[in-house]
């Protein structure tokens, strides 16, 4: 198991935003973090009340939103406008091309996000945008789906081979294997949790091949993100 500690993350501090990257992003670079499997970025960040990124352009990913607290606004060029709120997954699937802007819908508040990109599997697809809720009931000590190739089960619908879960673990535990032939990411979100004894804190994440099989526990409630890829 290859654990990648919160604390060696690249950082970038720009004053009204603050962001850690899990690989490789922007002028951070690291040649042993470049990505694992088709999963190419990770990052942590904290925008101050009333700041963001104007609008800009991408193209060919597969990006998500996460909010941990706090809200962010969004608009596109395909005409979505929307608050992502604390607990909201959003997807932007870019295809052959999108621009959009986010910022802290609070001017008072800071607002915490995970953003995410996943390559796909096939480029110049059409552009499209998902946004929802998956409540902590659905994700306490369960492994809740919340995004497939095929939208299983109400999940997001990523243009990639993957499955993305998240889960709240408590000291009742959860057992978890990436199945044979596949490579899993698992990102501490928020608190801390046990597996197989080995302590992660929030920030951390954990490479798992197929070989690992591993027990997950949290004194308190921790929330974590796997991703199982190619």
């Amino acid at each position: 198991m290859k654990i990648r500690r919160a604390k060696d993350r690249g950082h970038a501090d720009h004053g009204w935003l603050k962001s850690a990257h899990t690989f490789s992003f922007a002028d951070y670079h690291d040649p042993d973090y470049m990505g694992v499997s088709v999963l190419r970025v990770i990052n942590e960040d904290r925008v101050a009340p009333g700041k963001g990124f104007g609008t800009h352009p991408h193209r060919d990913m597969e990006i998500l939103s996460y909010v941990l607290e706090g809200s962010l606004e969004h608009r596109d060029s395909m005409g979505n406008g929307s608050v992502i709120q604390s607990g909201e997954l959003q997807l932007m699937s870019a295809g052959r091309g999108v621009s959009h802007s986010e910022f802290n819908a609070s001017d008072k508040d800071p607002v915490h996000f995970y953003q995410i990109w996943i390559l796909p599997k096939e480029k110049g697809r059409e552009p499209r945008y998902e946004q929802k809720l998956f409540s902590d009931h659905e994700k306490l000590d369960n492994l809740k789906l919340v995004g497939s190739s095929d939208g299983t089960n109400g999940s997001l619908h990523i243009a990639q081979d993957v499955k993305i879960y998240l889960s709240i673990i408590t000291d009742n535990g959860l057992e978890y294997a990436a199945p044979a032939g596949r490579t899993a990411w698992l990102q501490v979100l928020r608190g801390e949790i046990k597996i197989s004894n080995k302590n992660l804190s929030a920030g951390d994440g954990i490479e798992l091949s197929s070989a690992d099989s591993c027990s997950m526990q949290s004194e308190n409630k921790a929330e974590i993100m796997i991703f199982e890829m190619p």
